[in-house]
């Protein structure tokens, strides 16, 4: 079973700027990291840079919120996942 950790003795509003800022600063890696490829991401930590743009759809339909899948993948990817996919994989 897998658990959810808390920062000890902080409010809700502090731990979610924290994981909002963890979360931006992943994505902004994975923009700077264009030599490493979705597989190898999906090969070793069984997630890539597509599932982060599901989940960020995911997330934003849960809080009222439209995005389209490639609106979400273009937060991910910071550029048209098309453009991404042209300029960076192999």
């Amino acid at each position: 079973m897998v658990r959810s950790a808390k920062l000890p003795a902080v409010d809700e509003k502090t731990r979610t700027e924290v994981e909002a800022a963890v979360y931006r600063r992943l994505v902004a890696h994975l923009q700077e990291r264009t030599d490493v490829q979705n597989i190898d991401i999906m090969n070793l930590a069984g997630f890539c840079r597509n599932c982060l743009g599901k989940w960020y759809q995911k997330a934003a339909a849960d809080h009222g919120e439209e995005i389209d899948k490639e609106g979400a993948r273009e937060v991910v990817y910071g550029m048209p996942y098309g453009d991404w996919k042209n300029k960076f994989q192999s």
